[in-house]
């Protein structure tokens, strides 16, 4: 009998394409064939990151890419260019692919998941009558912030004028649900980078996505209900299915950097719940003194740490650590350039989690019951602070001062007050139970995942 394919795109960077790989995996334990599409420039860092025991074609997950219709040296980090080459040019890549496959392999693609940040790509799966689900990466109420777009012009909150299309008429604190957090009207995905020609771009981007993903026949969520419950009232229509956890050694990451695996037998040596652990995902940039800063307070806990200092993190990286920091430290710290994260956060020695806030670290470290200290640093990640630290109280929120730097006594001052604070660890450790049961044998993620796929198999079979 043939396989269900389901052919996946997500948005090229490393936050969407972790989790559709997480849902590739699990979709392959139930029998899918899976072709997963990366953006060349990117499909080269999946490959070149992949463990040696990673087996596709076991996992049944075929690795293919596609031009972004960037020169291959082009600067990625140019988001207006970056949206405006992908939606003039991905769609007819796409397009050309999924033929490509239907006409050369009996298995004809069966399904598109697509990330809801190529929301156009569900126009390109209905013009070639292949039924298509979307798939959210971030937090539901931030699909909530995109869905209301139009609402927030009609009431004012955003500009209607072309020439200022997305920017806030002001500064102010809003609430698309009574039981929402509110949220700063500066925090809005598309005002948290570039200059206003950026932020346009990106407004545009963001629209034309909501619109075209509305045409979906499924939507997909890496997410909780209990967990995230106040948000659902306003997206009834989604199916969450997260944790989606992927930990597994034959199982694909999608990981652009190689994961450091020796950092878990330096945790063996750790007593319990005594390690910070410090990962800032891969976009946030720190300049010199933040890092100083943070480095100094570490070193101040006395508590032996874990950090993942990719290539990139430090702006200007020559002498990006304080003088003898690392002799100093160099008894009870490990720094490395990437981790396998979730076996990190289920390490025992785990005592905290210093973190961005980004959506997967936020629900990696929920499902793992681990309190979390935040830093957030752009897009929906002051929304996923917020809940961390204001709705759900499993973490503190460190503080800056002027200049917009976390200072090293701040450092200090919450690292303390959170490894004492047994309210928060209790509350930690009871959304963990919450994650584990959602996704155990009758809990609703686990039933959302089963009912998707049945409802594939359905249109299929029909």
């Amino acid at each position: 009998m043939k396989k269900i394919h389901a052919l996946v795109l997500p948005f090229p960077a490393q936050g969407h394409v972790i989790p559709l790989m997480k849902l590739s995996n699990q979709l392959s334990e139930h029998g899918f064939k899976i072709t997963f599409v990366n953006t060349e420039y990117n499909h080269e860092k999946v490959v070149a990151s992949l463990p040696k025991e990673s087996n596709s074609k076991e996992n049944n997950i075929h690795l293919v890419s596609i031009p972004d219709g960037r020169e291959p040296g082009a600067n990625r980090t140019d988001f207006a260019k970056v949206f405006d080459s992908i939606l003039s040019s991905m769609p007819r890549y796409l397009e050309v692919l999924i033929r490509e496959i239907n006409e050369s392999s009996d298995d004809r693609i069966t399904c598109v998941i697509a990330d809801e940040h190529m929301g156009w790509a569900v126009r390109v799966a209905k013009k070639m009558k292949i039924p298509v689900a979307g798939f959210w990466t971030a937090a539901a109420g931030l699909r909530t912030v995109h869905l209301h777009l139009e609402q927030m012009i009609e009431t004012k909150i955003l500009n209607s004028d072309v020439s200022l299309a997305g920017l806030p008429t002001k500064q102010q604190m809003i609430h698309l649900s009574p039981e929402m957090p509110a949220m700063n009207t500066d925090h809005f995905a598309w005002n948290c980078t570039g200059d206003s020609i950026v932020q346009q771009s990106m407004f545009r981007y963001i629209s034309s996505n909501a619109r075209d993903i509305k045409d979906a026949d499924w939507y997909l969520i890496n997410s909780v209900y209990k967990v995230e419950k106040s948000t659902y009232p306003l997206n009834t229509n989604l199916l969450p299915v997260g944790p989606l956890l992927a930990a597994e050694q034959t199982q694909l990451r999608g990981n652009f950097l190689a994961e450091d695996s020796t950092c878990l037998s330096w945790l063996d040596q750790q007593p319990a719940q005594s390690v910070i652990y410090l990962a800032f995902g891969s976009t946030t940039i720190f300049d010199k003194h933040q890092f100083h800063e943070l480095a100094l307070g570490l070193e101040l806990t006395g508590q032996p740490f874990l950090w993942v200092v990719r290539p990139s993190l430090i702006d200007k990286q020559n002498d990006a650590c304080p003088d003898g920091f690392q002799a100093r430290v160099a008894n009870k710290s490990r720094i490395v350039g990437w981790a396998p994260q979730q076996k990190v956060l289920a390490h025992p020695s785990i005592a905290c989690f210093v973190t961005h806030c980004g959506w997967n670290s936020t629900m990696e470290g929920v499902a793992m019951g681990v309190p979390f200290l935040c830093r957030a640093y752009f897009c929906d990640q002051f929304l996923n602070q917020s809940y961390i630290c204001d709705v759900w109280k499993v973490g503190l929120q460190l503080n800056k001062i002027d200049g917009g730097i976390i200072s090293k006594e701040e450092f200090i001052s919450k690292v303390k007050a959170l490894l004492i604070d047994k309210m928060i660890r209790a509350r930690a450790l009871e959304f963990k139970e919450i994650s584990k049961k959602s996704v155990s044998e009758g809990g609703s993620s686990r039933i959302n995942l089963s009912n998707f796929i049945e409802s594939v198999k359905s249109k299929w079979q029909n």
